[in-house]
C-alpha cells in the first residue's frame, strides 16, 4: 500500500487513542481498536470523571498539590503542571466533542473523591463518565474525515527499519488473518496491565500487550513497580474483572467499616475515608488479612440513587444488594499502572517513530500513586498534545534500510496465565515482601510454562523493579522495609 495513505497508525480506541487520532487532523490516521467503536477497554468502565479546578474557590495550584501529595512527590512536576493547567481546556474540548456533563444550579456539578482537598470532579451520567466519554469520542472519530477505523483488530508485530518504526502487522480476531501495512509513525494507546493480577477491575484485554511489544522493540520502561490497587472493588465471587465501586460514593459521605460497623480509616489518615488510594487499599487489605471483611456503608446517602449512581446501583442489584439499605462488601483490586513505556511530555518513546499515550505510557505525571480522576484527564490532555505534534510532523519517505519484524514472543496458555496472576497478586499486591518477590521471580525463571512467555518476561521486569526499590513509596509498600 502507499505508505502515505496511513502513515500514522494509532492502536487503541480508548480515551488516549481517540483523543490523539482526533487531534491529529487533518493528517490521515488509521485507528485500530480491539473492539467495535465505543465499546470495550478500561475507559468504558471508568465511573469517576475528569478532575479539573473549575470552582471559584479552587485552583490549578491546589489540584497540582493534591496530585503530588497522592503521588508521594515522585511525580514529574513539569508534567503535573501541564496536566492541571490544561484541565479546564480539556473539559471544554470534551464538551465540543458532544459530551454532556452533569450540571446543577451553579453550573457544572462537581464531585469529590479520595485525595482531593475539595470538589473538582466533572462527571457525566452520574457514575457513567467513562461510558459517556467513550461514546461521544467514538462518534466524533467515526464522523471525522481524516480517520479510518479498523476494528476489531489487534497489533501483532511491529516492523523496524534501521531502528525506526516502518510498519505494523494487524490481525483480524475473527479470521486470524494478518495484514502487513507500512507506517511512518505508530502510537500505542493500548492501556494497562491489571489483568495480569488475580484480583483486578480491568478487563482481560488490559494485559500489558502493548507494553510487552514496545519493550521487545527496545523501548525503555519507567516506574514499573508502581501498580495502584483500587480499595473498593465489589467483593464477589466471579470470573474476570471485579466490578468497580466508585470513590465518589465516599465523596458523597459513604463510610468504610468492618464487620462490627466500626470505621476503619478514621485513625489511619487525616483525610479518613477520602485518603489517597494507596493508604485506603492497604487498610482494607490489612483488615481482610485478619479474617474480617470490609464494607462500604452507603445507607446514609440521600437522593435518587438511580440518577446519582446508576452504574453502582445496577451492579449491586445484579448481586442481590440494595445499597440504600445494605452495606456493600469491598476488596482491593489491581486498577491502574502508574509505570509504563517511558515517554516525554510529547509522547515520544526512545524508539524513533514509536509514541505512547494513556496508561501504557509513563511521563511521571502520576508519581508513585495516581490521584483519583486524573487518568481520563491524562488521556485527553496528553492525547491532544501528542495528536497536535503528529499533525505537524513532515511525512517520512518510505524506509529503504534493513528491515525486521518484532513480536512479543510466546504467549502463556490459560493455565500458566492463571498461575502467573496468582503469583503477581501474592508478590506484588497492596503489601509486598522481598522474600515473596524473590520466590516469584525464581518461579517464573524455572517454570517451563512461564519462562520465555511475554507475560512472564513482563512480570519479571515488574518484580525486578520492585525488588530494587527497597523503601516504600506510594503504592509500592514493602512490609519488610528496614527503617
Amino acid at each position: 500500500m502507499n505508505p502515505s495513505a496511513h502513515s500514522l497508525v494509532v492502536v487503541g480506541a480508548g480515551v488516549g487513542g481517540l483523543t490523539t487520532a482526533l487531534s491529529a487532523a487533518p493528517r490521515p490516521v488509521l485507528l485500530v481498536g480491539g473492539s467495535p467503536p465505543g465499546s470495550g477497554g478500561c475507559t468504558a468502565l471508568a465511573q469517576g470523571g475528569i478532575a479539573a479546578a473549575m470552582a471559584f474557590d479552587d485552583s490549578a495550584a491546589e489540584h497540582a498539590r493534591d496530585t503530588i501529595t497522592a503521588g508521594a512527590n515522585h511525580n514529574d512536576h513539569e508534567a503535573v503542571q501541564y496536566l492541571v493547567g490544561s484541565a479546564g481546556l480539556a473539559v471544554r474540548w470534551l464538551q465540543a466533542q458532544g459530551i454532556d456533563f452533569d450540571h446543577d444550579a451553579n453550573g457544572l456539578q462537581l464531585g469529590r473523591e479520595g485525595g482531593h482537598g475539595c470538589s473538582r470532579i466533572v462527571h457525566a451520567g452520574g457514575d457513567a463518565s467513562g461510558h459517556a466519554l467513550l461514546t461521544a469520542l467514538a462518534r466524533a472519530a467515526q464522523q471525522a474525515r481524516h480517520i479510518t477505523w479498523r476494528a476489531p483488530a489487534s497489533l501483532d508485530a511491529i516492523q523496524l527499519c534501521d531502528g525506526r518504526v516502518s510498519g505494523v502487522a494487524l490481525v483480524d480476531p475473527a479470521t486470524g488473518v494478518s495484514q502487513e501495512l507500512e507506517c511512518a509513525e505508530l502510537v500505542l494507546a493500548t492501556g494497562g496491565c491489571g489483568a495480569l493480577f488475580a484480583a483486578t477491575t480491568n478487563p482481560a484485554t488490559a494485559d500489558g500487550n502493548g507494553l510487552a511489544l514496545a519493550l521487545a522493540c527496545g523501548a525503555r520502561l519507567r516506574d514499573a513497580e508502581f501498580v495502584q490497587f483500587h480499595p473498593t472493588a465489589l467483593d464477589v465471587e466471579q470470573d474476570g474483572a471485579l466490578p468497580l465501586i466508585t470513590e465518589a460514593l465516599r465523596g458523597a459521605g459513604a463510610r468504610l467499616v468492618d464487620d462490627e460497623g466500626r470505621a476503619v480509616m478514621d485513625t489511619r489518615h487525616p483525610m479518613g475515608d477520602l485518603a489517597p488510594r494507596d493508604h485506603v487499599a492497604r487498610r482494607v487489605w490489612e483488615c481482610r488479612q485478619v479474617g474480617g471483611r470490609v464494607w462500604l456503608d452507603t445507607t446514609s446517602l440521600k437522593g435518587d440513587w438511580e440518577q446519582r449512581f446508576p452504574t453502582v446501583f445496577a451492579l449491586c442489584a445484579r448481586h442481590g444488594i440494595d445499597p440504600r439499605r445494605q452495606r456493600i462488601p469491598v476488596t482491593p483490586a489491581a486498577h491502574f499502572h502508574m509505570g509504563g513505556i517511558s515517554v516525554d511530555l510529547d509522547g515520544y518513546t526512545s524508539v524513533p517513530g514509536l509514541y505512547a499515550v494513556g496508561e501504557v505510557a509513563c511521563n511521571g505525571v502520576h508519581g508513585a500513586n495516581r490521584l483519583a480522576s486524573n487518568s481520563l484527564l491524562e488521556g485527553v490532555v496528553f492525547g491532544r498534545r501528542l495528536g497536535g505534534r503528529l499533525a505537524d510532523i513532515r511525512l517520512h519517505a518510505p524506509s529503504r534500510g534493513q528491515q525486521h519484524w518484532v513480536d512479543r514472543g510466546r504467549t502463556a496458555d490459560s493455565q500458566a496465565l492463571g498461575e502467573l496472576r496468582q503469583l503477581a497478586w501474592s508478590a506484588l499486591g497492596p503489601v509486598r515482601h522481598g522474600s515473596r518477590m524473590i520466590e516469584a521471580e525464581g518461579h517464573i525463571a524455572t517454570d517451563d510454562q512461564l519462562h520465555g512467555t511475554w507475560q512472564g518476561k513482563l512480570m519479571a521486569r515488574f518484580l525486578r523493579a520492585a525488588l530494587q526499590r527497597r523503601k516504600s513509596l506510594g503504592a509500592h509498600f514493602r512490609a519488610d522495609e528496614r527503617k
